[in-house]
This record gives C-alpha cells, structure tokens and sequence, in this order.
C-alpha cells in the first residue's frame, strides 16, 4: 500500500523508512495545509501529526484513502464523521507520553510558582540579582485538582503525591484502581473549582470538553488559584480566563495551549489571509494579553516533544500500519470516541 507520511525532522523519515522498507512511502515535511496542490490516487495510507487538519477538502486529495494514522492521542484535527461516511478507518496513539506530559504540567507549575522564568529574564536582560517581587509558593500542602484521570492526568497524580500535596480529582470515569493506589478523592467539578489551589488538565477535547472551564463558572474558582493546560486549548475559554486573571479569581497560569493557536504560528500568514470569523480573531488578540501577562507562562504546545516520547509515537505509528494492512487494524477511534 503506496504511503504518505508527514515529518518535521530527517531522522523521523529514516525511522520510519526503516520499518516499512515493504511499502512504497512519499514524505513530505510539514503538514497537509502546506502541499495544499498535492493529489495521488493512489495514496491508501496517510500518517499526520496534529497540526495537519483533515477535513474533506484534504481528503479529496486522495481519493482512495483507506486508512488515517494520526501520531498523537488527540483526534480533533481529524473531520470524523467525514473520514467514516467515506469508509476510511482512523487509528491513534493512545499511550506514548504518561509521564512526558505529567512532567511537562509539573515542570510549568513549578516554573509559576517559583517565578523562574521572571528570575531568570531579571539575570538575563539587566543582570539583576535582587529578588524582590519574586517570592513564591510551596506546593507541600496544597491542594491540587486533577481534572481527568486517564493515563497522564494518573501520572500526576502520582507526582502530586511525591510532593506531599492533597490531591482531588475529577472524572466522568472514575478510576478506582488508581484510588486503591494512591490515597486521593474524586469530587464533582464544581468542586474541584472551589477546593483547588492548582487546577491542571488532563482531558481530551470534544464537545463535552468544549469550554469545560468558562464564564458560566470562572467564578467557582478558588480566588487565587494557578491553572496548568497542558490538554488542548479550547478545553478554557479564553475571554474566561483572561476574565479570572483580571479580577483575581486566578493568581496566574501555565499555559501549553491555547486556543487558535494554529494561526499563532505564523504571523505573515495571519496578516495576509482571510481569517475564519471575527470570534476567531478576537481570540488571538486575547492570547497577545495572556503572552504579555506577568503572572502567565505560555509554551508552545510542547508537552509531548521529547526523545522518549517521540520514538515511542512513531513505533506505534508503524505497528498501527503493520496492523491495518494485515486486515486487524488497532488503536482505533471513531466519531463517538470524540
């Protein structure tokens, strides 16, 4: 089966090539929007990463597309409904970064609560070494609100629990086995708003998650708390948060998404094309006040991006294909998994 497979780096299209030497595979580097002219008949496979968006106008460039791998958990980017009514299967990654992402969330909160990145643009731009305004908190006693409990928001639990912090969750599947491990309690969301003095996110984005926290209960937020997105952007609405850190509802968050960001990428390609719609636009203008804001770290989604984690996506990336093209396809999602 003929195979097209984006890539960022040189050394993913040797690993891959290596691994599927039996499949006749075109690479192209970057994502789908930027070979926008390309179309194969013949393509049956196609591997992307998220920030390839596929809707029907992309899969129109491969009209006999069987099968999707997307080398992430997330499937948002991918139009669902349109790849099924054409027959065409989607697998994911389900597992590849627990611990990668769970540090990430930790390694952000701890960078807010220590002030590390101002301490260090202080040393950095005016060579000061005063440390007046840079006063922190310990996480040693505080209570953290883990929102999803599926495999990375465990493993922060598991790390909450290595810093002696008091640890409440929230889940529409409750994860008892892990309860049974680790002494923590599940509380309903509202809740978790009005208790936690750390909020972190760990759900998938859908239509249940749209939004999950916005100007209908910004105000259930304990005032002073720090929220940590290390999921997908647009599980917080924006115009909330900024709402929440105006008036003190939120001391400050660490942000590894935000909403719109794929349009935060490249300022030419901003200026120069039509934007979606004005709620869109207004959005990023928001996100220039979170970027400029004292008490927020804004990363550019890079939770996942390690050596580990990335070896581990593409070996799975590899047994998804193996398996689909021996008739057993795995890891697969569907529009009702969204």
């Amino acid at each position: 089966m003929k195979i097209v497979s984006f890539f960022n780096e040189k050394w993913e299209k040797e690993y891959l090539q290596s691994r599927l030497s039996e499949h006749p595979i075109t690479f192209l580097e970057g994502t789908l929007q930027d070979h926008a002219d390309l179309k194969d008949e013949d393509v049956e496979i196609l591997s992307v990463f998220v920030k390839s968006t596929v809707d029907g106008e992309e899969l129109d460039q491969f009209p006999n597309l069987k099968f999707i791998t997307t080398r992430s958990t997330g499937f948002d980017h991918i139009d669902m409904k349109e790849a099924q009514g054409r027959g065409i299967v989607v697998s994911n990654v389900p597992t590849y970064g627990d611990n990668t992402v769970a540090e990430y969330a930790f390694a952000l909160l701890l960078a807010v609560a220590r002030n590390i990145y101002r301490s260090y643009h202080r040393v950095l731009e005016k060579g000061n070494f005063t440390t007046v305004g840079l006063r922190g908190f310990d996480l040693k006693g505080k209570t953290i609100g883990v929102v999803g409990t599926g495999n990375i928001g465990a493993h922060s639990i598991r790390i909450a629990n290595g810093f002696d912090m008091n640890i409440i969750a929230y889940d529409v599947k409750q994860n008892t086995n892990l309860q049974k491990e680790i002494d923590f309690e599940y509380v309903d969301f509202d809740d978790l708003l009005a208790r936690s003095d750390i909020i972190t996110l760990h759900v998938p984005y859908n239509e249940h998650t749209h939004h999950m926290i916005g100007m209908d209960n910004i105000s259930k937020i304990k005032k002073g708390a720090y929220l940590i997105n290390t999921a997908r952007g647009s599980v917080v609405e924006t115009r909330a948060l900024i709402k929440a850190l105006e008036s003190g509802i939120l001391a400050g968050a660490g942000l590894d998404v935000v909403e719109e960001e794929g349009y935060m990428r490249d300022d030419m390609e901003l200026i120069m094309e039509d934007h979606p719609n004005p709620e869109s636009l207004r959005t990023l203008l928001a996100n220039q006040y979170l970027i400029d804001h004292p008490g927020v770290l804004i990363v550019p989604h890079n939770a996942f991006n390690t050596n580990e984690s990335i070896q581990r996506i593409l070996d799975t990336t590899v047994e998804n294909i193996k398996a689909f093209v021996n008739g057993n396809p795995q890891n697969v999602v569907s529009a009702k998994s969204q």
